[in-house]
């Protein structure tokens, strides 16, 4: 299956807590990249994670020539064009830089937005985004401001969680509805990334059906006493009665690697490899699991399976 998202990489503090060094990631067949990325350190603001982990929000670079990254001879060869790095705070601690890497082609469908209230604490905007070979859309997307509540950007800034919306052709339900329509994009995912009283971001994820973010996406919450995780919403590529059975399951905290996110706070990539079984894997084989934690608390965790 073809996704616009071509590499996902765990960014992690070292012992000193001074450098990140590489913690996991998916990289499907592009070993090279992967070996040259495996033995990257990056210090505070240097390279593309080290600059999200400065700045305290997403970053996003949409050319790595003559800029601050530092894989991009590696990148070039890959097929690499863009990259976004997601910082996940506890507090004024960094805990991992999430890394997303894609790669313009034809048959792309999808953007990557970061969207900030930055200038004007009442509405939000395109502060950077990756769109592809959608030129039209990107310009719609930019001229754009979104009060809290509306849109879904604005409803992700209203409620501090992620919200994941399936069909979004509609204009009552997506403000760019009809152009939507036009470039193909049929789902989108909010997520909320960081608010300091001030500054809100966040970011969104818009895919087509033929080339999806991920097989599936689940939004997982804590249930009302606080004692279990369990699936508010889930979207799948291909929808069954077995994904219907599967989003029933309830998590412990410490148990699988969804437990894991919510005992420690730190984003995991798993699959195959790993020792032991995750019942929320299903029969997928690997999956990215990003916490949403506010004034120190894991409020969500959104999974990208593969």
């Amino acid at each position: 299956m073809k996704t616009f998202i071509k590499v996902t990489e765990i960014w992690i503090p070292d012992r000193q807590r001074t450098q990140l060094e590489f913690g996991s990631g998916l990289y499907g067949a592009l070993t090279d990249f992967k070996a040259a990325s495996e033995q990257q350190h990056f210090a505070y603001d240097e390279g593309l994670p080290g600059k999200a982990w400065a700045q305290g929000h997403p970053v996003m670079l949409t050319a790595f020539e003559h800029s601050y990254f530092k894989r991009t001879a590696a990148a070039k060869k890959a097929g690499l064009t863009c990259g976004i790095a997601i910082p996940i705070f506890s507090g004024d601690f960094l805990l991992a830089v999430v890394m997303f890497l894609c790669g313009d082609d034809e048959d792309h469908a999808g953007a990557i937005e970061v969207w900030s209230n930055q200038g004007n604490a009442n509405t939000l905007s395109v502060m950077d985004g990756y769109y592809g070979t959608l030129h039209h859309f990107e310009q719609l997307s930019r001229q754009i401001a979104m009060p809290k509540g509306e849109g879904i950007p604005g409803q992700v800034w209203a409620s501090g969680m992620p919200v994941l919306i399936e069909d979004i052709g509609q204009p009552d339900i997506f403000v760019r509805g009809v152009e939507a329509q036009k470039a193909g994009i049929t789902t989108c995912l909010g997520i909320p990334i960081a608010d300091n009283g001030q500054q809100t971001y966040m970011m969104t994820f818009l895919s087509a059906k033929a080339t999806p973010l991920a097989k599936r996406i689940q939004i997982w919450i804590p249930d009302a006493q606080g004692q279990r995780l369990i699936c508010q919403q889930g979207y799948s590529k291909d929808s069954n009665e077995l994904a219907q059975i599967f989003e029933t399951i309830t998590v412990n905290k410490g148990e699988g690697a969804l437990g894991r996110v919510w005992l420690t706070g730190m984003p995991i990539i798993t699959g195959d490899h790993d020792a032991e079984y995750n019942p929320e894997l299903d029969s997928l084989s690997t999956m990215l699991a990003i916490p949403v934690i506010e004034s120190g608390r894991l409020k969500a965790i959104v999974t990208f399976l593969f």
